[in-house]
């Protein structure tokens, strides 16, 4: 019997839509893991307990083609440990069975235990192991539980040991007759009274193994980390796959991911936590592993992923270093060095553009599907005046005083687009450089749009400020590589180049905004100056003074830093 009705109450706000047992680790979920292993193990047929969400579990196990009977029993109102035995006594023969909680991962040979059971006379065998936190049973030198004990009790006199529930045991049929029937009841007091009458409940005591439970954010992707990183390893060098895996936190930037450096000896990969999957629909981890292996597949110079698990939000990829094309660029002297290596970006960033959308599926996306007018209107151009000019300059210009301007810009970025693979956050920390080679990061955001966004972005990047002689330069030398592609593209290239360095100014500053007030990362703060001079900049640039209004709102901005 699995043990699985449990609300999951800890592993809030996660558990609102999916329930524990179906959590996963590496893309399977913890309850088909057991149900396997029960199976290997030479069980007969399985039934689980269910409660919360228990159509979510019917409804994956119809989906399975198992070798054994699996069968689930709904408890409407929860009878816990002991009364969900006692629920199912219809199930039991008459030899012992074994009862496994639905929220461990460990590799325990559950064969081995079952026959230790039958080679003793007790009628209740109680998997234990040495865990410090949780060591609550009292052991005795002959391997029988004592008692059990609460955490701030004082320790047993004498020679007994204290060791912790692993949340695997074997009962006898017997023991049915002792729990009372259609009542919430633990199973530890069923075995109080076995051990209270005279009877035995014997220890099977292990070590050397990998147990933990799911029970917190943090033991899940413990759990998660811990069964997939040698799987990653092992994609590297098979020896690998053994080993000890050493873990340092790496710094990151503008969004809520964490990142992570593994080392297994020499080799090293890289794991990014997403986070936990907290509702049903389309997550940024999604977007990031289908892309990524799309843009792999096409020759992109992008980290291979080796494994993933889209639930717990973790991915793990090859290692491509911690030297930025900004680290590189702030320590070049050299024009020539820095308009050569951008020139490099360039023809691999039109070449992501072309390969990137052969193929490309919009059902990745986890924003907007195509770089779209909505988009340009909502994420851009209300994220300036709302995140930059509302909230950080506390200025009072509204979007509505810039709407219509706002809705031309759209309309014009998107009337002279040469269409792609868009990365969409195509800037200086999301280029790296190891050992001479490029690779691009951070392309989660990817939708259909305009190559112009992206080289805006690269170009306009205030993490770097390249001179507007090296920008032209580079803005000619795309425009060249592409023309192969594209015959007679040069002007209406240039022209939505123009817009779209507007709307990536203004996301710029929107971001920058946001960032530095809403999320306390004071760090972009001094970037912002560089990016208000760049949109004013390309505002003065506007011959026809299309947009008079928000010219002259960036002008005051100017004025004010």
């Amino acid at each position: 019997m699995i043990l699985a009705a449990g609300f999951g109450t800890r592993l809030l706000p996660y558990t609102r839509y999916t329930p524990k047992p179906l959590f996963t680790i590496a893309e399977r979920p913890i309850l088909d893991v057991a149900i396997r292993r029960l199976a290997a193990a030479g069980c007969r047929a399985v039934i689980i307990n269910t409660h919360h969400l228990h159509n979510r579990i019917d409804a994956y196990l119809t989906s399975q083609n198992y070798d054994i009977p699996v069968i689930t029993s709904f408890e409407p109102a929860i009878l816990g440990t002991g009364g969900a035995v006692k629920n199912v006594s219809h199930f039991w023969d008459s030899h012992p069975f074994m009862v496994i909680n639905s929220d461990i991962i460990t590799d325990i040979d559950l064969k081995a235990v079952y026959r230790f059971h039958l080679d003793h006379k007790h009628p209740v065998t109680m998997v234990l192991q040495d865990e410090p936190q949780f060591n609550t049973v009292s052991v005795s030198s002959e391997d029988l539980i004592i008692k059990f004990r609460n955490p701030s009790q004082a320790d047993d006199p004498g020679n007994n040991r204290h060791l912790a529930f692993t949340g695997i045991q074997v009962l006898d049929p017997e023991v049915l007759d002792i729990i009372p029937e259609n009542t919430f009841h633990s199973i530890i007091d069923t075995y109080r009274q076995i051990i209270a009458d005279g009877g035995g409940v014997k220890a099977y005591v292990t070590s050397g193994h990998y147990w933990t439970d799911i029970g917190t954010p943090e033991s899940y992707r413990q759990a998660v980390r811990d069964a997939m990183s040698p799987l990653a390893f092992g994609q590297i060098e098979p020896g690998l796959a053994q080993g000890r895996i050493d873990v340092e936190p790496l710094a990151g930037d503008g969004s809520d991911r964490h990142w992570y450096r593994l080392r297994n000896g020499s080799a090293s990969l890289v794991m990014v936590d997403h986070g936990i999957r907290s509702d049903d629909g389309c997550a940024e981890v999604d977007a990031f592993v289908a892309i990524g292996h799309h843009l792999f597949k096409k020759g992109v110079p992008v980290p291979k992923i080796f494994n993933h698990d889209r639930f717990a939000g973790l991915a793990f990829m090859a290692d491509v270093g911690d030297t930025h094309l900004q680290d590189v660029v702030k320590r070049t002297t050299d024009p020539e060095t820095i308009i050569t290596l951008y020139r490099s970006v360039v023809r691999q960033l039109i070449a992501m553009s072309v390969a990137g959308i052969d193929g490309f599926d919009s059902s990745w996306t986890y924003q907007t599907p195509v770089y779209s007018r909505e988009l340009i209107l909502e994420k851009e151009c209300r994220y300036f005046t709302d995140a930059f000019l509302t909230g950080y300059l506390d200025r009072p210009d509204s979007y509505t005083e810039i709407e219509a301007e706002f809705s031309l810009l759209a309309d014009r970025a998107l009337r002279f687009a040469i269409n792609g693979f868009m990365h969409r956050d195509f800037q200086s920390r999301n280029i790296m450089v190891k050992n001479g080679e490029i690779y691009f990061i951070d392309y989660q955001g990817g939708r259909q749009g305009p190559l112009q966004y992206d080289l805006a972005s690269l170009l306009i990047d205030p993490y770097t400020e390249l001179p507007e002689t090296v920008q032209s330069d580079l803005l000619a030398y795309g425009i060249h590589q592409l023309d192969k592609q594209h015959p007679g593209c040069a002007d209406s290239f240039r022209r939505g180049y123009h817009y779209c360095c507007l709307t990536r100014n203004l996301q710029i500053l929107g971001a920058f905004g946001h960032l530095s007030r809403a999320k306390g990362k004071t760090q972009f703060e001094a970037y912002i100056p560089a990016a208000v001079k760049s949109l004013h900049h390309r505002l003065t640039l506007d011959e026809n003074g299309e947009f008079p209004r928000l010219a002259a709102v960036v002008r005051d901005a100017l004025n004010q830093m």
